[in-house]
């Protein structure tokens, strides 16, 4: 794809380096949000910044296409598009852990064993190509996650089992085969980008003109960056200069007040800690109490948890939410998360009784957090990935209303940027000075 008269944008990034997911978020210079982008962290904090910002810009490209075509293409043609590319993306990563998967056969597989053994790694990742393509053309495509490393992971532990039963073969073999590759996979120096996979894209939707002279206008669009601010968990591994480094506290509180201009109090709940913050009716902080010296309550501890029930993630509240009779939880502590789930499941309490209880039992962690930072004040605002968990989200309300009475509670389904966008926000600030 060719470009055309060039059109320049100027912007400003914010970075949020988490535990277990990293995401960017891109402005203008009014404070207009033009692109969101987000990525696994945990194989490398460098890459995942990458990715991230990656992701963001592609996302404002995206964003310059729609207003382009927005009167001459619907809505179903763009989504199409989207589609379209994300699968080039995936296929991509696709071939580069076919790659990895090859080397490591050729390196570790004794020679006995060998041949049938790349036929067979061979045989899932055909098969997982097959369903990638089978889902872009599915009217309503199955729900999964949008992380490459979790989707294939799930795709190639499924293949490779009744793989290993139909030829013979060892499935802990397998799966070792794809665990040491997938982290070289994130690390590799994939192209991603908007320009590296439209072309592709376009062709797999047989596109019609205004759709194309759309594609033209994002590809002609230079996006003119002028500031980048980050922050998160992992922001000391950040290559910014040390003013270009602001607190997850500040970032969100700033994040959360843009988002509903009414917040005066937020609970965040990232991978790695809980976050109470107070602020005022400019977004600047008051007060806060943070759990940061564990994970209990955290993302990561309902992923311990899904591990644990062999579940997804996105599982979890779900089933949380078919639970008749909450089991109550005596720690929310991931060192004895699995002891106790195991106790329970050992004395027969169902596990959506026994979900039920855990999100509840987080929920009041976090209620004791909020209690120390000085209370819930009228708007409260929910933030992080664990907001996206109705479960959770079904306790902190009752919660709420049981302790403080009438809330309102606000819950954006961009709630997980909350942190990225407070970093763009201060990087607008840097931009203006």
């Amino acid at each position: 794809m060719s470009a055309g008269l060039m059109t320049q944008v100027a912007c400003v990034v914010g970075v949020d380096l988490g535990s277990t997911t990293s995401k960017a978020v891109v402005l203008d210079l009014d404070g207009k949000v033009l692109g969101k982008g987000i990525t696994n962290s945990r194989s490398s904090y460098d890459r995942a910044v990458e990715l991230a910002r990656v992701e963001a810009f592609v996302a404002a490209r995206f964003q310059v296409l729609q207003r382009a075509v927005e009167h001459v293409a619907g809505k179903q043609a763009l989504a199409r598009l989207l589609g379209a590319f994300r699968l080039e993306q995936h296929l991509v990563q696709l071939d580069q852990l076919r790659v990895g998967l090859e080397r490591e056969v050729r390196l570790h597989v004794l020679p006995d064993a060998r041949e049938a053994v790349s036929a067979a790694v061979s045989g899932i990742l055909a098969r997982m190509r097959a369903e990638e393509e089978k889902r872009f053309d599915a009217p309503t495509p199955e729900e999964r996650s949008d992380f490459f490393r979790d989707a294939a992971s799930s795709a190639y532990a499924r293949i490779a089992e009744s793989t290993a039963a139909e030829k013979g073969l060892s499935f802990d073999q397998l799966l070792s085969l794809f665990d040491k590759c997938i982290i070289q996979v994130e690390n590799a120096p994939l192209e991603l980008g908007f320009l590296d996979h439209i072309d592709a894209a376009l062709k797999r939707c047989e596109s019609d003109r205004a759709l194309r002279e759309g594609v033209e206008a994002a590809v002609s669009t230079e996006f003119d960056l002028r500031a980048t601010v980050g922050t998160g968990y992992g922001r000391a591994r950040l290559p910014f200069p040390k003013e270009q480094i602001r607190s997850e506290i500040l970032c969100h509180g700033l994040g959360a007040h843009a988002m509903f201009p009414g917040t005066r109090t937020v609970l965040d709940i990232g991978g790695q800690d809980t976050k109470a913050i107070q602020v005022d009716d400019q977004g600047i902080v008051t007060s806060f109490q943070m759990n940061d010296r564990c994970a209990a309550g955290s993302g990561r501890y309902l992923g311990y948890i899904a591990d644990e029930m062999n579940l997804g993630l996105h599982e979890l509240g779900p089933l949380a939410e078919k639970g008749v009779h909450p089991v109550k939880i005596n720690s929310t502590c991931t060192v004895f998360a699995g002891a106790e789930l195991r106790e329970r499941l050992s004395l027969g309490d169902k596990r959506e009784d026994i979900l039920a209880g855990l999100h509840r039992a987080i929920m009041l962690r976090a209620m004791s957090l909020l209690a120390r930072s000085g209370g819930i004040q009228d708007e409260f605002t929910f933030t992080g990935g664990v907001a996206r968990n109705h479960a959770a989200v079904t306790a902190l309300r009752r919660l709420v209303e049981e302790h403080y009475g009438p809330r309102t509670l606000n819950i954006s389904p961009d709630s997980i940027y909350t942190g990225a966008l407070g970093a763009a926000l201060f990087a607008q600030r840097i931009a203006a000075s």
